[in-house]
């Protein structure tokens, strides 16, 4: 379920100037408004509180807006996530099981939703900041909403491409994606973002 939670699809915030907010909105909503798609390689690590290491796991990923993306680990296990904009489907071929579920309000506030949905979202949604160091530029969101899967959302550009996220969830627990074999505003196969569910294969539908 972390991936699920990941893929779908990613502390406090000090309290900065209105304006500083202002602006790291601006910047982020235009480096995200021209992304119409984005793949690439991943390597997926979560750390506890203190910082060790609990699990890395290797992978790609899809992107297509609005709302369609495909998240796929290949070891050291296999596990897959795709959104056709419309269901959220989870595969883990090792159980021979699928999870089908809405796209649905909570989903959105998920990293992978966040890329691949609107920019407009953000001023909505999140409270963002922004700094930026050596040429790279890091955006610090925090959901407004309670009701999110992160406490804290951390985006890092080197110039206009997204590098990698991290996340924090609020045991303190922390998800860092590094993204490699980067390509923007690719052609993307429509049928990357569909699933069609394995024979034999156990289904939960969530949620209607």
């Amino acid at each position: 379920m972390r991936t699920f939670k990941l893929a779908l699809a990613l502390g406090a915030a000090l309290a900065l100037p209105s304006m500083a907010q202002a602006d790291g909105v601006e910047r982020l909503t235009n480096l995200l408004e021209p992304l119409e798609s984005y793949s690439a390689d991943f390597e997926q690590q979560i750390l506890d509180g203190s910082g060790q290491r609990l699990q890395k796991v290797e992978g790609h990923m899809w992107l297509s807006r609005p709302g369609q993306f495909h998240w796929e680990v290949d070891a050291p296990y296999q596990q897959v996530v795709v959104s056709d904009g419309d269901k959220v489907y989870l595969y883990d071929p090792d159980l021979q099981q699928v999870s089908v579920r809405p796209l649905d309000t909570r989903v959105t506030h998920t990293p992978a939703l966040l890329l691949s949905g609107s920019a407009e979202a953000l001023t909505e949604n999140y409270e963002v900041t922004s700094s930026e160091e050596s040429g790279i530029e890091t955006f610090t969101l925090i959901p407004k909403s309670p009701d999110t899967l992160f406490e804290s959302l951390e985006l890092t550009f080197e110039g206009d491409r997204l590098e990698g996220l991290q996340m924090e969830d609020s045991t303190g627990q922390r998800t860092a994606i590094n993204f490699d074999d980067i390509e923007v505003n690719g052609d993307i196969s429509e049928s990357r973002f569909e699933f069609d569910i394995p024979e034999g294969a156990d289904v939960i539908r969530e949620g209607g």
